[in-house]
This record gives structure tokens, C-alpha cells and sequence, in this order.
């Protein structure tokens, strides 16, 4: 629901800090004073189209704050979660205008598209007011409502998920039938190339092998030639070396007495067991080393092959055994496109089928609950004072040759204002007034079964008075214990039924708007009663008209 509206800037309002409660929030304020500014102000973080001319005087910009708490709104939540903006328990919708003309949109501070504002904002609020109905014209909504006051979400999930793995299978077969012409030439030049790997057989890591071989054959003559003077260096050098220096050490060392000495001795003859051992190890690498200039060119020439193909087929060395698989693997898939195109026309028709007969159910459940709505509607619109309108429910069958996401119908919703003329679409209502009573009747009807949690009217009440309008307060009131309302109105009758009661007030070409206790409500009642002139009767009369509404 909607926690609070921040405004800076916007038309006649300086700066404006809003808290919107639970249930019905009904606004009133003096002709001029701008009671739908605040309207105005939410209705562009929910992505209606602005302009530079919104901006108040003297500013170079103008900035809206909506926050909704979405705990249990499970569609807005899913949404802000599918687009990972951050907070999944809060959406902060904010608009910036400047002078430039421009202007820009954020959703949890991430900036987000005029369309996404849209998409977003029509899961938190619908306004509806003689000017603006944001949803209420458009057939889209009218199927949602319908299907939600008939409770179909069974069908409809089933109907989507259809309808998308029937347009994922579709894809692929097109995509198999368009490049069916193609397949043949390309075909036989993978087989080409495989046949040419397959040929080299390059495995993992075997190129890394025969370069540590290569540079080692490569280097042999010279490895043999220092290994044998490391060995005559050590041992085989009669005159001087290592080994026998050391022995010659230890002999000297050996004939003194000091036991100071002892350590140090053993550390010689350590040394020289160390040495033995390098000596004899370094002997039988010698021994087993063979110079092999025809290994050598073997080697060399295998390289050589594997370095070619590689630059032939533009990949590292490495990459030439995944690179085989994968051209077997492209292959096979070729191969086998007739195949999948037999399986995938079987499972489409399977699919259709399937589809049309869920589809059927659907129509049939859309038929009954049409009727139900068409009745509750029309009922209501008479308790609005619309005694000849008549609220009618269109299903119109869709083109049955492929499934859609929807179904297989379009709704959209009549009506007729007067019995004597046939029902027409909504968006021929000239009446903003009756307009914006159809859109009450529906709503309430459709309370229960709604997603939106937030529900603004403007004005709705014009052209009514007397019964009518305490009718419409009341339902209104109604409304409020199962959604949020938000109200602007100029009935004292209507203005009585609210849950709270914000004023606007208009102070030296500023708007403000306050949140009246009480005493401060059956003035304001009493001025809406009488005009700018309270009296002790009016004010009587304010009192115990909130008195009795909020028993």
C-alpha cells in the first residue's frame, strides 16, 4: 500500500511530505486550492507522461517520492525480485523533471524506463478520476479483473505455460526449417574438418608433452656433456674432487680430540653420503640418456601438424579436443534435424491440442463469472443513481489456430447508460462523471478478487448529490476495509465516510495539506456544507453527520 507521497517543487507545492494511512483517505480542500496535485504528483511516479510547465515557478526542477509497502503484494514483489531491485518488501518509485524538458525515472534508486514505472505502478495503484482512468479503459485490465473475480488462476497459469513451451517449440522449429537449405554444404564441410582432426587425434595435454620432449632431445648432446662433468667434478676426477676432498676433511678432522669438534664431523660425513647418492642418481640418467636426432624429428614434425591445424581452425592448441567434440557433436545435430522437426511438429499439435481443450475450460468459467460480474455491476450502477445503465461483459473469440497467453478470448467491458441504446466500449463514455462511477461499481464489486491495494479516486462524485452521494460514501467506506482508499472530493457526504481526512490548503500561491483531528474534521465538514460561512447550525449539522457515519 501507499506509505507516504514526498513532493518538491510540483506545480503549487513547495515541499510536501505526505503519510497515507490504511483504509479510506478522503481529500478536500476549497475550489483552486489543488486538491488533485497530490493525485497529479502520484500519478507520474506510476509513469504518466509529464512536462517542464509541472515545475513551480522559480525551479529548476521538480522531484516525487512514492513509497509502497509490497509485504503482501506477491505480483510487485515478484516483479522488483525477477529485475534484482534490492528491497523486496518496499518500492520507492521517484520522478525528477527538469527545465531541459527531461525527465527520469527510478525504481528502489535504480534508474528504470518510463514503461518499467508503468508496468511496476500498475501492480501498486489504479487512479481513476473524470480525466484519467490509468487502467480502467484498457482490455487488458478488464480480463485480469474478470478472471480474478472468477478466480481462474489455475487456468490461466496452465494457459501461459502452454502457451510458452508451445512458442519456445515453435522457435526451434522455424529455426530448423530455415536453415534447412543451408544444412547440406555446411554439412559437408564439418564433415571435412572432422575427418581432419579425427585424422591428427590431438589429446589433452600431449601438445604440452611433446614441447618439454622436444626441448629435451633437442638439448641432448649438450645435457649428456654437463652431466658427465658433474659426475668427474664429484667422483671420477683423480686428482681433485669433491667426494674425495671430503673424505680427506673428515681424516684431519677425525685425529683431534675435542668434542667440539664431533658435530662437525658428522655434517662432512653426511655430506659426502649426500654426494654419493647425487652421484650415483646423476650416473643412471647418464646411463639411460640416448641421443635420438630421429626421435627428435618425429617429435618435431608431430608439432609441427598439431601447430597447423591449429592455426587452421583459428583456436589454441589446448582448445583442439573440445573443438572435435563439439563439430561431432554439430554434426549429429544435423544429421538428425528431420528427425526433430518429425518430434517437434508432433509435440506442437500435442501441445495445441491440449491448449485448446484448457482453453475451452477457460472460456466456459470466463462465461460464467461474465455473468455473475455483468449483474453485480449493473446492480451497483443503480445503487450510484445510473438507473438505466446496464454493464455488459464481451468475449470475443480469438483466431483459433495458434494459442495465445491469455486464452482464447479477448474481454473487454460495455456499457450502456441508457436502456434505450446498446452497450459500447467504455472508452466511448463521454461522461467523465459516469466514467468514474462505472470505474466505483466495478471496484467494488471486484474488491475481494483485486490485486491492487491502492485505489484513487478523484472526484468521483460529481454531477451526484443527496442519497446518491452518501451512497457513494458508504461504498467507498466499504471499500476502504479491504483495500486502500484514496478520495478527493467535495461531498460533505462522502467526506464524512472517510477512515482520515486530509485538507488541502492553498497559502500565498502555495499548496500544503494537513491531516485534521476531530474538531478540526466537523469544521471542515461544516465549511463544506455551507460555504465559507460556518454557522452554529452547520457545524451541529458536521458533527452529527461524522458522528453517525463513523458509528
Amino acid at each position: 500500500m501507499l506509505r507516504n507521497l514526498n513532493i518538491h517543487n510540483f506545480t503549487l507545492v513547495r515541499e510536501l511530505d505526505i503519510e497515507i494511512n490504511d483504509g479510506m483517505s478522503v481529500v478536500t480542500g476549497e475550489t483552486g486550492a489543488g486538491k488533485s496535485i497530490m493525485l497529479d504528483a502520484l500519478a507520474l511516479t506510476l509513469g504518466s507522461r509529464a512536462d517542464a510547465s509541472l515545475i513551480s515557478t522559480g525551479s529548476d526542477r521538480a522531484e516525487i517520492i512514492a513509497t509502497f509497502d509490497i509485504y503482501g503484494n506477491e505480483s510487485a514483489r515478484q516483479w522488483i525480485s525477477e529485475r534484482e531491485l534490492q528491497d523486496e518488501d518496499t518500492c520507492i518509485l521517484r520522478r525528477v523533471l527538469t527545465r531541459d524538458g527531461r525527465s527520469r525515472g527510478f525504481i528502489n534508486g535504480s534508474p528504470s524506463t518510463l514503461s518499467d514505472m508503468r508496468q511496476i505502478g500498475s501492480l501498486l495503484a489504479d487512479i481513476h478520476s473524470q480525466h484519467e482512468h490509468q487502467s480502467l479503459l484498457s482490455q487488458e485490465t478488464h480480463r485480469r479483473l474478470l478472471d480474478e473475480y472468477g478466480m481462474h488462476k489455475d487456468l490461466t497459469s496452465e494457459i501461459s505455460e502452454l502457451h510458452r513451451e508451445f512458442q519456445d517449440k515453435e522457435s526451434r522449429l522455424q529455426q530448423l526449417i530455415s536453415t534447412a537449405g543451408k544444412e547440406s554444404s555446411k554439412l559437408q564441410l564439418l564433415e571435412y574438418q572432422l575427418e581432419e582432426l579425427q585424422a591428427i587425434s590431438v589429446t589433452s595435454g600431449e601438445a604440452k608433452g611433446l614441447e618439454a620432449e622436444q626441448k629435451r632431445l633437442s638439448n641432448a648432446e649438450d645435457i649428456h656433456f654437463r652431466c658427465n662433468q658433474a659426475i668427474e667434478l664429484c667422483r671420477d676426477n683423480d686428482s681433485n674432487n669433491v667426494s674425495a676432498m671430503l673424505a680427506h676433511a673428515i681424516d684431519h678432522l677425525a685425529i683431534i680430540d675435542d668434542k667440539n669438534l664431533t658435530s662437525v664431523i658428522e655434517l662432512l660425513r653426511s655430506s659426502q653420503i649426500q654426494i654419493d647418492e647425487a652421484i650415483n642418481e646423476l650416473q643412471s640418467a647418464v646411463d639411460s640418456f640416448i641421443v635420438d636426432p630421429a626421435k627428435l624429428k618425429k617429435v618435431e614434425a608431430r608439432l609441427s601438424s598439431i601447430y597447423d591445424i591449429a592455426r587452421k581452425h583459428h583456436v589454441e592448441i589446448d582448445q583442439l579436443p573440445e573443438l572435435t567434440k563439439g563439430i561431432s557433436k554439430e554434426i549429429d545435430t544435423m544429421k538428425n534435424a528431420d528427425v526433430e522437426v518429425a518430434t517437434l511438429q508432433v509435440d506442437l499439435e500435442g501441445l495445441r491440442e491440449k491448449y485448446l481443450a484448457t482453453a475451452k475450460q477457460l472460456t466456459n468459467r470466463r462465461q460464467s463469472a461474465a455473468k455473475k460480474l455483468e449483474s453485480a455491476v449493473t446492480n451497483k450502477l443503480r445503487e450510484l443513481g445510473m438507473s438505466e445503465s446496464d454493464f455488459g461483459v464481451q468475449l470475443k473469440p480469438r483466431t483459433p489456430e495458434r494459442p495465445y497467453a491469455s486464452g482464447a478470448e479477448d474481454v473487454e467491458f460495455l456499457v450502456s447508460t441508457n436502456n434505450k441504446q446498446p452497450n459500447q466500449s467504455l472508452a466511448k463514455i463521454v461522461s467523465g462523471g459516469e466514467l468514474s462511477r462505472i470505474s466505483l461499481a466495478i471496484q467494488v464489486v471486484t474488491a475481494d478478487t483485486s490485486q491492487v491495494p491502492t485505489l484513487v479516486f478523484d472526484e468521483v462524485d460529481v454531477g451526484i448529490g443527496g442519497a446518491i452521494a452518501e451512497v457513494v460514501g458508504s461504498l467507498l467506506k466499504n471499500l476502504g476495509t479491504k483495500t486502500q482508499i484514496v478520495c478527493v472530493t467535495h461531498l460533505p457526504q462522502v467526506a464524512v465516510q472517510g477512515h482520515h481526512h486530509l485538507q488541502v490548503i492553498k497559502d500565498n500561491a502555495t499548496t500544503n495539506v494537513v491531516a485534521l483531528a476531530r474538531d478540526e474534521r466537523v469544521a471542515e465538514i461544516a465549511r463544506m456544507l455551507a460555504g465559507i460561512e460556518m454557522t452554529d447550525q452547520s457545524l451541529a449539522h458536521a458533527k452529527q453527520m461524522l458522528t453517525s457515519a463513523q458509528e
